[in-house]
């Protein structure tokens, strides 16, 4: 097989590494066996056929039900808080006809799949026909076949999807999904609190800090940015003793009470609550807090680097409404429409174009590198190596034990 070359460009180079990393384990080279596929993913069950349902063919009664149903994180699509509605959504809606009802049930990948998986391994409807999930995730919701396969002829915009990634190893020719949003994770802090603001992973352990630092409840970002902390090439040939190194570093911290909790996205309830000072972040989560809250909040990718990551949409293997659902996705590869989400949860855009468009949507953040990235900015940006089986099944444990689940 032809290696598949990576772009030039420097910038899609890291954002196409990032989407071919931190896949799942499960698209390793080869395969695995049944046992190793539900050892690693940790269910009884067996795969599903694709577009199954309780042993039938899913319906799709999208023409004479105009709704579609999202699941996706907190602060993740423009919002306006006086009216208590998703702009962008409403303009769809007046578009199409369709409904969409959009809720912010992800709080964490495992949490998320954790409690659909039962659903999903029986083929049954889970109530959502878009949900967005990390690569790593999405790729296991394929390789399950707990999603159905895309019709590319209701989302003519894919096209604009970055050249560069229209091609990802967990998912080859985006068969199965579409890249959402891209980002980082690193530290933030209260700069009230901590005037003197923060450089590293270990400036979390400050005395003064204690019992007001969360951590992120996702492996790959917060054991990523600690290995890095370590002096741990993360994106290289790093084992046991390196990842044991920094798990020892966390369960030392949370028994000392340094720690407060380690959270999915709900963190940012404590920051506001001001019950967590210092947190490993999401970045476009802290620019969303300081536009709402008034500026209260620093994001820094540490001195030892922070990670880098893409979340993915994606159509549950029963959803009764999978072309309002392409519909949808349409919708948003359309680069003045991505540009708007961007422009509001300030993340990486997916859609070629989106830059250009940002010009008319709000010009003052066309050179925001946590929207679209210098090549500067992105050296200090990191992707966690893919995970064999063993290994994925290995840490997800000890990592769970370490925060008490």
């Amino acid at each position: 097989m032809t290696p598949r070359r990576l772009p030039e460009d420097p910038q899609l180079r890291r954002l196409v590494v990032a989407q071919m990393s931190r896949r799942n384990v499960l698209t390793g080279a080869g395969g695995l066996t049944l046992a190793g596929l539900l050892a690693a993913c940790g269910t009884g069950g067996t795969p599903t056929s694709q577009g199954s349902a309780e042993g039938g063919a899913v319906v799709d009664r999208s023409a004479e039900e105009k709704i579609v149903n999202w699941a996706n994180w907190t602060l993740y699509l423009d919002y306006d808080s006086e009216a208590q509605t998703y702009p962008s959504l409403d303009a769809f809606t007046k578009q199409t006809g369709i409904q969409a009802n959009y809720s912010e049930d992800i709080d964490g990948n495992d949490s998320y799949f954790g409690k659909v998986q039962g659903q999903l391994a029986a083929g049954q409807d889970i109530g959502q026909d878009i949900v967005t999930l990390t690569d790593w995730m999405t790729a296991r919701m394929i390789r399950l076949g707990y999603t159905q396969e895309l019709d590319r002829s209701n989302i003519p915009n894919a096209k604009n999807l970055l050249r560069n990634l229209q091609d990802v190893d967990f998912d080859p020719g985006r068969k199965h999904s579409l890249t959402w949003q891209s980002g980082f994770a690193g530290i933030a802090w209260n700069k009230k609190a901590i005037p003197g603001g923060l450089k590293s992973v270990s400036d979390l352990w400050n005395p003064e800090l204690r019992g007001r630092v969360e951590v992120l409840d996702e492996m790959r970002d917060t054991l990523g940015l600690m290995m890095l902390e370590n002096g741990v090439d993360i994106g290289g040939n790093w084992g046991d003793d390196e990842f044991d190194n920094a798990l020892d570093d966390l369960r030392r911290e949370i028994a000392n009470g340094q720690i407060r909790q380690v959270k999915g996205n709900s963190y940012k309830q404590d920051l506001i609550s001001e019950d967590a000072l210092a947190v490993v972040a999401w970045s476009g989560d802290i620019t969303q807090l300081n536009f709402e809250q008034g500026d209260k909040w620093e994001f820094i990718l540490p001195e030892a680097g922070g990670t880098l990551w893409s979340d993915n949409l994606m159509v549950p293997v029963a959803s009764p409404h999978k072309t309002n659902a392409e519909k949808l996705m349409n919708f948003y590869y359309d680069p003045e429409n991505a540009a708007t989400v961007a422009a509001w949860v300030n993340y990486i855009s997916p859609v070629a174009g989106a830059r250009e468009a940002m010009e008319k949507v709000d010009p003052s953040l066309v050179d925001n590198p946590l929207i679209f990235p210098t090549d500067e900015y992105l050296a200090d940006a990191h992707v966690i190596r893919t995970l064999s089986a063993d290994e994925e099944t290995k840490y997800n444990d000890r990592f769970q034990k370490a925060i008490g689940n």
